[in-house]
């Protein structure tokens, strides 16, 4: 409580002493600002004096401090002038910025207030307008003057920093004195008076780390290898106090969360000196082995490590990847490995970081080694074969049992089980080979032909006697070695023509062979005439020597009419060893040519018609038989398009046929004078009469099972099927014909006296009076009389 009463009081002086300091200065002011009530001479530039009139009264400005809470108005200042006696015959006014609201001037003594607190921070001054005048006239006695009140700071606004976060980051092992980041704050105060806006920055925490400089708050590092891997972040407080920093004055405050960016100052280093592996003789190349890893603390691209295979006798057998998501070492098979020659490796790997950062280099060598032992497992491997495949050859057309060739394959294993042989049957469907199942000796069974197929790819399966599901695979190509068992002949179907006015030794055709042997067998062809008919008189042969051969006409003088047909034998010899011979027939025409040799007609006939008739007329002959053709066609068709009247009127085909008997029934008795058939089908047992007024779109053929058979009495039935068939009956006439039949139907007022339905279908009719119509009704009222007497009796 003491402690608190003299703070108080502390408080109570300091603002009336303030207050006091703020009077004594403005009445200073206002005293200094008074004139003289004698006059002032001034000399001019040639010894004239001037007289100047004086202003009755003027000052400059006022002042008044801000944030004043006194209990009365604050005096500003006090106006008077010269010729104010002090007998109230002037007044003072004042207008201008907060005239009337905020200052306030006794009109006789001159004196201003401030009525209310005044804040420099939302206005720094005012300007304001005074006057004397004439109290009873209001005659202004001088003339209005402008005067300022300025507001006189104090301390009260602490100062602001303009974040209140602040995030910053500096490398790990910066040296001391690295600037970190820059904080500012501001102070609304005045900074042209006092000390209020003097800001001085201060660490309240983050010591020893990092320190501030007082006058323009850049943060820096204090403290030397400050290390992210044992520290990554830091909390900063920083304060920004005014008043130069001394006692009473206000201050604010800030949060920096200052972070430690990596750097590569830590090596890689393998947790382990010794990793041990293993990995089975049956693994493929590019099978992964095992994963070796060396922890780097650095993060980022500063802790990325490669992995390398720097020594061992695994060397060629072995590579190592590096797996950067893991940052792991993959070995990696190269080779495929044999656990009976060698049943284990060693490799010395190292890692090595990617990035080194140069000023860190002392730290090094940024990279660690380890030794891998990897252990080969046996596997049980299948026969493997001497070679990875077979290319034979076998001559064409060689006896069956001739030897191809002979594979060979063994166990890789220590057991060195036996092994057995067999030809893949998908690949020698027509079974040209067999295969001895122990050695594996590959024979022909069969005559292989080169020109039907020259190569035979089959493939041989090696099995292990004892395991049958170890089995091998080898690819064997034969190759069917060519002989001369093919002769020479034409090339392609050859047909010559010759011209009747053909010169003597005039070349009218060039041929060639084809071989089906290989080259060896084929080429060079030689072509010649036959012993018998070396002498032709006809037609000469001249071996170009180029697997060609030219044919000559040896006379003049042929004839259409004579022979318009020859036929030449030519031989032609191959080149193989034994050479093979085929004798070839040339078919040569006469024909007629004109004088340049183009050919006009090679057949007999048309030199007979040229005789009698030109080819003009044949052709006039022609065109008049097409003329008469289509005149006859045109003929026809205009007859067919003349048209028929729709509706013929005949007597078959008028639909309302009507049905006569001469003969009267015999009652109920006589079944056999009425047919009921006949109703049935009128006009045809299929009951259907087309129309022919109309074209049908389409032919209706009646359903089956639907009409009653010819032999039935119930008509109703054969009615309601005929009046479906008419209504499904596209070709029926139309909606308005009338339809005749024999058959009142039921309902009908006058009732029916037909009993063909009446002893099945209960009536309340009364029939007794058909016992007074006499003997030839007597039959109707036994009938339905009996059913009443029946009644009466059950």
């Amino acid at each position: 409580p003491k402690m608190k009463e003299d703070h108080c009081l502390h408080a109570a002086l300091l603002c009336l002493g303030v207050l006091c300091y703020s009077q004594a200065l403005t009445m200073e002011r206002l005293n200094h600002s008074r004139p003289s009530l004698h006059g002032h001479h001034e000399k001019g530039k040639e010894g004239q004096v001037l007289h100047r009139s004086k202003r009755g009264w003027v000052w400059n400005q006022f002042f008044v401090i801000e944030e004043y809470t006194g209990p009365d108005p604050v005096l500003v200042g006090r106006l008077h002038s010269d010729i104010d006696s002090g007998d109230g015959n002037i007044k003072y006014i004042l207008s201008g910025e907060g005239a009337g609201i905020i200052f306030v001037i006794d009109d006789k003594s001159g004196n201003i207030h401030a009525t209310k607190t005044l804040d420099r921070e939302e206005r720094a001054q005012y300007t304001l307008t005074a006057q004397a005048v004439d109290r009873n006239t209001n005659r202004p006695l001088e003339p209005p003057s402008e005067f300022i009140v300025k507001v006189q700071d104090i301390n009260d606004n602490p100062p602001e920093f303009l974040h209140e976060n602040y995030h910053a980051n500096v490398p790990e092992r910066s040296n001391v004195g690295t600037s970190v980041i820059q904080v500012t704050a501001s102070d609304a105060d005045d900074p042209t008076y006092g000390n209020s806006a003097k800001l001085v920055y201060s660490i309240l925490e983050g010591q020893p780390y990092f320190s501030v400089e007082a006058q323009t708050g850049i943060i820096r590092t204090a403290l030397p290898n400050m290390d992210r891997e044992a520290k990554e972040e830091y909390h900063v407080v920083i304060q920004a106090k005014d008043m130069g920093g001394h006692m009473g004055g206000l201050s604010g405050t800030t949060k920096v969360t200052i972070t430690l960016t990596d750097v590569n100052d830590n090596p890689p280093k393998f947790p382990q000196s010794v990793y041990q592996m293993s990995v089975s003789e049956a693994a493929v190349p590019g099978e992964e082995v095992g994963r070796v890893k060396a922890k780097d603390p650095d993060i980022g691209e500063n802790g990325l490590v490669a992995y390398s295979i720097i020594d061992g006798d695994g060397v060629d057998m072995f590579e190592i990847t590096t797996d950067y998501e893991t940052q792991e070492g993959v070995v990696k098979l190269k080779k495929t490995l044999d656990y009976e020659t060698k049943k284990s490796y060693s490799l010395k790997v190292e890692a090595a970081n990617v990035h080194i950062d140069p000023k860190f280099i002392s730290n090094g060598p940024f990279k660690d080694t380890v030794t891998v032992k990897i252990a080969v497992e046996d596997a049980d491997e299948p026969p493997v074969f001497l070679k990875p495949s077979y290319i034979f050859e076998v001559q064409e057309n060689a006896a069956s049992g001739t030897v191809v060739g002979k594979v060979h394959a063994k166990d890789p294993d220590a057991a060195n089980s036996a092994i057995r042989y067999s030809i893949d049957r998908h690949t020698d469907l027509e079974r040209y080979f067999v295969i001895n199942a122990e050695d594996g000796n590959i024979k022909t069974i069969k005559a292989l032909d080169r020109e039907e197929m020259a190569w035979h790819n089959i493939s041989v399966f090696a099995v292990e006697v004892h395991k049958q599901h170890q089995e091998a695979k080898v690819p064997v190509a034969i190759k069917v070695v060519d002989v001369n068992d093919n002769a020479p002949k034409f090339a392609a179907a050859y047909e010559a023509f010759v011209c009747e006015n053909a010169r003597s030794n005039q070349q009218f055709i060039t041929i060639s062979a084809d071989d089906k042997d290989d080259s060896a067998n084929g080429p060079r062809f030689i072509f010649s005439l036959p012993p018998e008919i070396i002498h032709n008189p006809n037609f000469t042969l001249r071996d170009n020597r180029d697997n060609t051969a030219s044919v000559l006409v040896r006379r003049e003088g042929f004839s259409r009419q004579k022979q318009d047909l020859y036929l030449l034998p030519i031989v032609i010899s191959d080149g193989g060893m034994p050479p093979l011979s085929s004798t070839n027939t040339l078919t040569i025409r006469v024909c007629g040519c004109d004088s340049s040799g183009s050919l006009l007609s090679c057949n007999a006939e048309a030199y007979v018609l040229n005789a009698g008739l030109s080819t003009g007329a044949l052709i006039a002959i022609l065109a008049c038989i097409v003329i008469l053709l289509v005149i006859v066609v045109l003929f026809v068709t205009l007859k067919r398009q003349k048209k028929e009247p729709l509706i013929v009127f005949e007597e078959e085909d008028v639909r309302e046929n009507i049905i006569t008997y001469d003969d009267e029934g015999g009652g109920e008795e006589d079944t056999e004078a009425f047919d009921i058939a006949t109703l049935q089908n009128p006009d045809g047992i299929n009951g259907f009469i087309p129309r022919k007024d109309i074209k049908p779109e389409y032919q209706y053929l009646p359903r089956p099972g639907l009409r009653p058979t010819p032999n039935s009495v119930d008509v109703d039935d054969f009615i309601n099927t005929r009046i479906q068939e008419a209504d499904n009956d596209p070709t029926a006439p139309p909606y308005d014909s009338i339809q005749i039949y024999g058959y009142e139907g039921r309902g009908s007022v006058a009732g029916s006296l037909s009993s063909l339905e009446s002893a099945t279908t209960d009536s309340d009719l009364d029939y007794d009076y058909l016992q007074n119509w006499g003997p030839r009704f007597k039959k109707l009222a036994d009938l339905y009389g009996s059913k009443d007497t029946f009644d009466d009796d059950s």
